[in-house]
């Protein structure tokens, strides 16, 4: 037993509920994660959670809907600084929440999960394009140019992709992910900067 409080409000019922399955997220594939599984963590009875959520899927979403928000929640911590110091201390942010919710953001990404829907979908564009924001930002750019908008997204799924590796393998020590993924921005700008400069393209 947690000792968890045996009355709730109904929106703190609804949140513990969904904190259950994430903590259950932590240590397996949310696919593999039962109804009895959340409510023995949670410590309540079936009816109670039926009461609210209507299935097991609908509980997903939402609990996936949570990781999003905490992926963009993470984005929005910017330091004061230049812009790379600005751009890790994102970085780290994103790479915390990844890390804390490590099975729901894997199934987030996951090529043929099937948790994903088009509700996560949509929520994992919005941190595409809260990260694509902030850049611009950080960078003092109100007019981007296509190719770099272009660069920008193409970035985002490297990190994508890096988290994904990384959480799965851990290959590469966690203190080193950040710098190296703003690494790799810089270069991509660069290329994009000399491309523009040979087309006559500038960002403003």
């Amino acid at each position: 037993m947690t000792g968890r409080p045996r009355r709730m409000s109904p929106e703190a019922r609804r949140e513990d509920l969904i904190r259950a399955a994430l903590d259950l997220f932590g240590s397996r594939a949310p696919e593999l994660v039962t109804v009895d599984d959340i409510i023995a963590r949670a410590e309540v009875s079936r009816p109670l959670f039926y009461r609210y959520f209507s299935s097991l899927r609908e509980l997903q979403v939402q609990a996936l809907k949570t990781v999003t928000e905490g992926l963009i929640d993470g984005l929005a911590g910017l330091e004061d600084g230049p812009p790379e110091t600005r751009l890790r201390a994102a970085v780290r942010g994103l790479i915390d929440v990844a890390d804390h919710y490590r099975a729901g953001y894997v199934a987030l990404l996951r090529s043929g999960s099937v948790i994903a829907t088009s509700e996560t979908d949509a929520a994992i564009d919005e941190v595409r394009n809260r990260a694509v924001e902030l850049i611009l930002d950080a960078l003092g750019v109100s007019e981007p140019s296509p190719m770099l908008l272009l660069t920008l997204r193409c970035w985002t799924a490297v990190v994508e992709g890096s988290l994904l590796s990384w959480l799965q393998e851990r290959a590469v020590p966690r203190e080193a992910l950040d710098g190296w993924l703003v690494d790799q921005l810089t270069a991509m700008l660069s290329a994009t900067e000399r491309h523009e400069q040979a087309v006559g393209v500038v960002s403003g």
